[in-house]
């Protein structure tokens, strides 16, 4: 490998050939303030542009400063990456990027966890000397993303998530000069577009120009309403990430102390949607195996490769840009529509509540759900299945606005019957989860026979696609597996040629899936995060009684009373949906 030898602040530093000023630096422990760049580990995906021009350096030779993120190093060169030349152009550029910039940290959204006002801070920014005219641009509020334009610095981030890790399309730049800003083809609004609301854009903006529609305020509303039982479903990843909102590290381990902050906010019941993640299990495991006995009988017709429906970016994804192929996903609802249902039926019933006066709230890492929860096809007489979603850094903010001490919560267990789940419920929140999930139960209920062993590592891992086959007593399942929809386009576009072999793909949205999902504590594409996380699941898993979803008492018990067996009338009635053309 060829290597080069430069300077970098007068100490010697060897980097392979191709190394950027900003990485050469980094790799000897010198931090050099960035706005737009960002890298993103296991995804080989950077976005460097040197738009911001904060991370200038100065080069001896060089007559002008160069921006570190896209400079190369070369043999020999001397860097000097806070001299009061360049300290003086940072400083400079900053006062320029915030003279076109509104003056509302009080009230924005992002206030207290924004890159622009850090870097203003770090930068000693105490008065803009430069005045003029502000770019202004009306508001966009979708279902579940505001896009507040005047706030957008050109960084370009969330342009890349768009195009280069999701391929959706819907983000670029538009305008020139002044009026140049990001925003979707002909400033149309994002839910006019083909945005899937998988929230990636707001998960790397660095100010509040995308953000998630807050909907603390109607749960906060709810709470204090005396003729309303509220009650909460908890998804399985944000029990991995939310201790990083208090400052614990990643991958901490927080179902107990989560129950606790949610019991003590008010709800009147706290339960899981690992529950519903096993529901899911039945309903979706009995499709698979009853697919593959179609196809195993020489059916022609028979769908194949089943692809999960768990994830509702995904879903939209393939309703817009595939939606000749909306017959090959699973039916089965996500477990949070599955939970909206049955909580709104069953367990209404059983506490004796009209259905609109329960309340239903989730805590989901995702975006999208908040627009999962408006579609038409999961309301009965315009009541929604499922109410609110917030976001774990909405739950983690209004923690922390009512005065808990979450670090001193004491552990606490989730109520029933909607609280109990098996640890194949708990890696739902991970890439390959849900997969392995229903392995564990169709294998058992294909063959009648106890799985030789309970941990699949060929499905898990990190990598953006991946394949393996489970012998199901000598019937070869062959599964794929894709997180990020740039990587469930190409396995989308192998089913369209003809080319793919599999009878199942597991698809999420998110790089990492649920873990790294837009309504997630930032983690800015730290591979490594999202690595804690995972492994926080899979702990858990391993350290449930229960393991497989077919097992979970509860389950047995909800179709033994109401359901009667997996995809019954009632079961399909309540537990599927349909999809439809959105182009």
């Amino acid at each position: 490998m060829d290597t080069i030898n430069l300077t970098i602040d007068h100490k010697p530093v060897v980097v392979k050939k191709g190394t950027t000023i900003l990485e050469a630096a980094s790799g000897i422990g010198i931090d050099i303030p960035t706005l737009c760049h960002m890298k993103l580990e296991d995804l080989n995906i950077e976005n460097k542009p040197g738009g911001c021009r904060i991370c200038v350096v100065e080069v001896n030779g060089r007559r002008n400063l160069a921006p570190a993120c896209c400079t190369e190093a070369n043999d020999g060169m001397e860097v000097n990456t806070h001299s009061m030349r360049v300290i003086n152009a940072r400083r400079t550029v900053m006062e320029l990027i915030l003279s076109d910039h509104p003056f509302d940290c009080l009230v924005c959204a992002k206030s207290g966890n924004c890159d622009l006002q850090d870097m203003a801070h770090r930068l000693g920014i105490r008065e803009i000397h430069y005045k003029g005219e502000q770019s202004t641009y009306r508001e966009d509020t979708s279902p579940a993303i505001i896009r507040e334009v005047d706030k957008c610095i050109m960084c370009r981030r969330c342009e890349t998530m768009c195009n280069e890790v999701q391929t959706v399309g819907v983000l670029s730049a538009i305008n020139r000069g002044f009026q140049s800003v990001v925003s979707p083809a002909f400033e149309m609004n994002l839910d006019h577009s083909v945005c899937t609301y998988c929230g990636q854009c707001v998960a790397v903006c660095p100010t509040g120009a995308l953000t998630e529609v807050d909907e603390t305020g109607k749960v906060i509303r709810a709470l204090s309403d005396p003729t309303k039982t509220v009650i909460v479903q908890t998804a399985p990843a944000v029990r991995a990430a939310l201790g990083e909102e208090f400052g614990m590290e990643a991958g901490t381990l927080v179902t107990g102390k989560l129950v606790a902050a949610l019991k003590r906010l008010g709800f009147d019941y706290v339960f899981d949607t690992d529950f519903a993640a096993d529901l899911t299990i039945m309903e979706e495991g009995t499709e698979l195996l009853s697919r593959l006995q179609k196809h195993l009988d020489g059916d022609k017709d028979v769908k194949l490769p089943i692809l999960t429906s768990c994830c509702p970016a995904w879903v939209k994804f393939f309703e817009h840009q595939f939606p000749e192929m909306k017959d090959i996903p699973s039916t089965a609802r996500s477990p949070q529509q599955m939970f909206g249902a049955i909580a709104k039926t069953y367990l209404a019933d059983k506490l004796g509540v009209k259905r609109e006066d329960l309340v239903v709230v989730s805590i989901m890492p995702c975006v999208a759900k908040k627009y999962e929860c408006g579609r038409d096809e999961f309301k009965t007489n315009d009541n929604p299945d499922v109410d609110y979603a917030i976001t774990t850094r909405e739950l983690g903010a209004l923690i922390k606005l009512s005065s808990i001490d979450f670090k001193a919560l004491p552990n606490e267990d989730f109520d029933h019957p909607l609280g109990e789940s098996s640890g194949a419920g708990v890696i739902f929140g991970t890439t390959g989860g849900v997969i392995e999930a229903a392995v564990r139960t169709a294998y058992e209920v294909h063959t009648q026979k106890e799985l030789p062993r309970l941990d699949f590592d060929e499905l898990r891992g990190m990598e953006g696609i991946r394949e393996a086959t489970i012998d199901f007593n000598g019937l070869p399942i062959k599964i794929g597996i894709a997180h990020g929809l740039g990587n469930a386009r190409k396995l989308l576009e192998d089913i369209q040629a003809g080319k793919s072999e599999f009878h199942a793909i597991e698809i999420m949205s998110c790089p990492g899936g649920c873990i790294g999902g837009g309504g997630q504590p930032y983690h800015h594409g730290n591979a490594d995060v999202l690595k804690k996380r995972q492994m926080a699941l899979y702990t858990e898993d391993r350290n449930k009684v229960i393991r497989k979803s077919h097992e979970n008492p509860y389950i047995v018990k909800l179709y033994e009373e109401f359901l009667g067996k997996p995809m019954s009338e009632k079961a399909h009635h309540l537990l599927h949906t349909e999809y439809f053309d959105r182009t």
